[in-house]
C-alpha cells in the first residue's frame, strides 16, 4: 500500500442530489434500474469518505511469483483467507481510496479494484457479498485478505485464516467499474443523460426498504445447515438508510448461512490437458508428499490436475508450498476442496 494522500472532495450529499435527479429524468426505462444501482453503489462507496479509481493494473511480482490483473468475470476459487487491519487504517489503497478497517471490504491480487465478490466461510457456512479495493494478500498460501470487520462477520477474526470459497459477482462488479472510471459519484447519471428520451414522470418509484441488523459472530458455528434468508449489515455507526439493498444484486454487506460440508488442503502444482505430462510432474512431487492426478472437466476442456495432499492444517500446506515454489513452480498454490 502507498502513503494515505490528501484528497479533494466534493460537498457532502451533492453526488446524492445529482444522482436523484438523474432518475427523476429516465422514467420507467432500463436505464433506471442501472443509474438506481449505481447511484446506491456510488454512496456506499464513499461511506468513508474517498471514491477511488477503477484499476487492473500491470503484471507485478511478489517474492519471486508474478500475479496478472485481469477483469475475470467467471472468477470463482477456493483457498485461505486472512485478514488485515490496524497497521493500514486509514492509508491509501491501491487504487486510491482511504482504508477503513471496519468497512466490509478486501484486497485480491488479480481483480479488478474496485470489484465486488461473494465470500464463503467453508468451515461455518457463514456467506459475505465483500467490496474489494486493495491488492493482496502477498503471502503465497493466501487468495484473499479480508478487512479486520470481515473476518468479524464471517466468523474468524480470532482465528486468523478460514478456508474459504471466492466468487465474483459480476453485475454489481461492472457497476463499480461504471462509478470508478467516471471519476466520482454522479458520472454514470452525467454520462448517460444524453441519452434519455423518455419523459420525466411526475414523481420517482419508491420501492419498500427491509433493513436487518447482524451483530458480528464471536466464533465459528461448527455445522451449520440451515440457509436464512440474506440480510444487509449496517456499517458500524451507520444510520438505518445506508443499509437499504439496491434492486438488481447483493449489496457489501450481505450475508447469510449456507450449508457446507468437509473440505480438505491440497497443493496444486500444474493442470495439463495431456495426462502424460501430468504423470510426470506428479512423480517429481513425490518428494513432498503424497502427489497424485485428478481430471477435470473446465469449459468443454478436460484437464488433469497434479496435486499433492491432501492434508488437514493450514501450516503444514504453507510449508510444502514454499519449498515446491523454492524448487522451481512459481505457479503452485493452495487449494481447498
Amino acid at each position: 500500500m502507498a502513503k494515505a494522500s490528501c484528497m479533494r472532495r466534493p460537498p457532502a450529499g451533492f453526488g446524492l442530489v445529482v444522482a436523484l435527479a438523474g432518475v427523476l429524468a429516465l422514467g420507467g426505462c432500463a436505464e433506471t434500474e442501472l443509474l438506481v444501482n449505481t447511484a446506491k453503489q456510488a454512496k456506499d462507496a464513499s461511506r468513508s469518505g474517498s471514491v477511488g479509481n477503477y484499476k487492473v493494473g500491470s503484471p507485478y511480482q511478489i517474492a519471486g511469483v508474478w500475479y496478472y490483473p485481469k477483469e475475470e468475470w467467471d472468477y470463482d476459487e477456493s483457498g485461505i483467507a486472512s485478514w488485515y487491519g490496524p497497521g493500514f487504517h486509514g492509508r491509501s489503497t491501491a487504487n486510491g481510496e482511504v482504508f477503513d478497517e471496519n468497512d466490509v471490504t478486501a484486497a485480491h491480487r488479480t481483480l479488478p479494484l474496485p470489484s465486488v465478490v461473494r465470500v464463503t466461510n467453508l468451515g461455518n457456512g457463514r456467506s459475505l457479498v465483500v467490496r474489494v479495493n486493495d491488492r493482496g494478500p502477498f503471502a503465497h498460501g493466501r487468495i484473499i485478505d479480508m478487512s479486520r470487520r470481515s473476518a468479524q462477520l464471517l466468523g474468524f477474526e480470532t482465528q486468523g485464516i478460514a478456508k474459504v470459497r471466492v466468487e465474483i459477482l459480476p453485475e454489481d462488479s461492472r457497476h463499480e467499474k461504471i462509478v470508478a472510471s467516471g471519476g466520482g459519484r454522479d458520472a454514470v447519471v452525467a454520462s448517460a443523460a444524453p441519452e434519455i428520451v423518455a419523459p420525466a414522470p411526475a414523481a420517482a418509484p419508491s420501492p419498500p426498504v427491509r433493513v436487518t441488523r447482524l451483530d458480528a459472530p464471536t466464533g465459528a458455528d461448527a455445522s451449520p445447515t440451515r440457509r436464512s434468508a440474506p440480510s444487509t449489515l449496517p456499517p458500524p455507526g451507520a444510520t438505518s438508510g445506508t443499509a437499504a439493498v439496491a434492486a438488481g444484486g447483493p449489496r457489501p454487506g450481505t450475508i447469510e448461512t449456507v450449508p457446507v460440508g468437509e473440505t480438505d488442503i491440497w497443493i496444486q502444482v500444474g493442470a495439463f490437458e495431456n495426462r502424460e505430462n501430468a504423470q510426470r510432474l506428479s512423480v517429481r512431487m513425490r518428494s513432498f508428499g503424497p502427489a497424485k492426478v485428478q481430471q477435470a472437466d473446465v469449459a468443454g476442456r478436460t484437464f488433469h490436475r497434479v496435486r499433492i495432499g491432501p492434508m488437514t492444517e493450514v501450516a503444514s500446506a504453507d510449508r510444502v508450498l514454499e519449498q515446491v515454489i523454492a524448487s522451481g513452480y512459481p505457479g503452485a498454490r493452495i487449494i481447498v476442496d
